[in-house]
């Protein structure tokens, strides 16, 4: 595992630039045979980190969501290691995520939805939890508030971002 220690723990994150760069920082810190699992819910700007962290590694881009396609894979543009961007959302088993082929020792993977199966494909990884719209945004949508004007104020509410080591 790579040198991840310093940004365990939560930070806010205010802004879509304030994610991508926290995934720039990131992504310079990784190393292949990285596996990074990221949690959150829609919208919560799991996608937009791995756009900073396919920038920080130095991977041809553009970083796009891979729920149609399950798996991307980003070589680098350099002699770094390439980013697999893994959405495991419509995956049913950890034997699925295994049957993608990932050569997770030459790889950085990042792998959204892909927390009840990293264990199949890991001993260890980093997972990364992102909130959105938790912060004094008065936000509360299971008591029927709703509308666009509430989808708003949730985008731009800033992020509670959770960086841990797994198991």
């Amino acid at each position: 595992m790579t040198g991840l220690d310093a940004f365990l723990g939560e930070r806010e994150i205010a802004s879509a630039d304030g994610m991508e760069m926290l995934g720039r920082e990131i992504g310079a810190a990784l190393a292949a045979g990285d596996l990074v699992v990221l949690t959150g819910p829609l919208g919560a700007g799991k996608t937009t980190l791995t756009r900073g962290i396919g920038e920080g590694l130095g991977v041809r881009g553009p970083i796009q969501s891979p729920t149609f396609v399950i798996a991307r894979t980003h070589p680098s543009l350099g002699s770094g290691p390439s980013l697999v961007h893994v959405d495991a959302y419509r995956l049913g088993t950890d034997g699925e995520l295994d049957d993608l082929d990932i050569d997770f020792a030459r790889s950085v993977v990042i792998a959204e939805w892909a927390a009840p199966y990293a264990a199949a494909v890991a001993d260890v990884w980093w997972e990364i939890e992102i909130d959105r719209g938790w912060s004094g945004t008065g936000l509360d949508t299971a008591c029927g508030t709703g509308g666009s004007h509430i989808a708003d104020m949730e985008d731009a509410a800033p992020r509670l971002v959770r960086i841990s080591r797994r198991p």
